[in-house]
């Protein structure tokens, strides 16, 4: 039994990690501000302890050194090429900063403390920083080897992660209507749900940044939010207690769970 911190924790895709890797969890705390994505946690996992806004950390009434695992995935925006490349001058990024004070207040009491931070693909100096900071290099995987999607992200942790198989995981296999005509989807983002945004465009796309739902070189559709949840390995119905605007947002900002998995499963 471990006792869990997720910090910027969204709709808990940790403890759905920690549940297939059979990691069994006696308390799990978690971080969040959004309240739809908590809605969808606490409907999943009633016991869930909802701590709030990160950068109050200092007044959360819990027992440090209890704390067996500190997981997170840091907001991503400043670093991500699709955005304006701000890294850690854009303030949702700084929050990496967080994240470092909070895991060497627990080293203090706990120095066993495993520890998993996950981010986007980024500049090879933001990339150092991050490292240096966690004192370990990062293991960049894409979830394409576990699922029937694109998405490069690296880890960082203080175990070693296994060597996996790559599964053959196809577009066609997630889909309600099998009309697709690629192997595997782009990555899901936030503002999946947006009319107009990525998915749709029709033009202006080269063939390697087709997008999500891309069905031929001509025609795209939208994916449907169950089919969102199987891109993700997230559980069908996992997020069908908000809309479907809030389930394509918490889907895109998500892990993919199976990924976690593997890593939570190398301890």
């Amino acid at each position: 039994m471990v006792n869990v911190l997720s910090l910027f924790d969204g709709m808990s895709c940790g403890h759905l990690a920690l549940d297939k890797a059979g990691i069994q969890v006696d308390n799990y705390y978690a971080s969040e501000l959004d309240k739809y994505a908590i809605k969808v946690t606490q409907a999943n996992y009633p016991n869930t302890v909802q701590l709030g806004d990160v950068t109050k950390w200092r007044e959360w009434d819990i027992d440090w050194g209890s704390i067996d695992f500190l997981i997170g995935g840091s907001p991503c925006q400043g670093f991500s090429f699709a955005g304006k490349k701000l890294a850690f001058d854009d303030p949702r990024s700084k929050l990496f900063f967080t994240y470092v004070e909070i895991l060497n207040h627990i080293e203090d009491l706990n120095p066993d403390i495993k520890f998993m931070l996950e981010n986007v693909k980024m500049k090879k100096e933001h990339l150092d920083v991050i490292s240096d900071y966690l004192d370990v290099e990062p293991v960049f995987i894409n979830s394409s080897d576990f699922c029937a999607m694109l998405r490069e992200r690296y880890y960082w942790t203080n175990w070693n992660i296994l060597k996996h198989a790559v599964k053959s995981n196809m577009f066609q296999s997630i889909l309600e209507k099998d009309d697709a005509r690629i192997d595997k989807a782009f990555t899901l983002t936030a503002t999946y749900y947006k009319k107009g945004g990525e998915p749709t465009r029709q033009r202006n796309f080269k063939r390697s940044q087709r997008p999500i739902a891309w069905i031929d070189d001509l025609t795209t559709r939208h994916l449907m939010p169950i089919e969102c949840e199987r891109l993700q390995t997230v559980p069908e119905g996992y997020t069908d207690h908000v809309s479907n605007t809030q389930r394509y947002k918490m889907l895109g900002n998500g892990w993919t769970v199976d990924v976690i998995a593997h890593i939570f499963g190398s301890l």
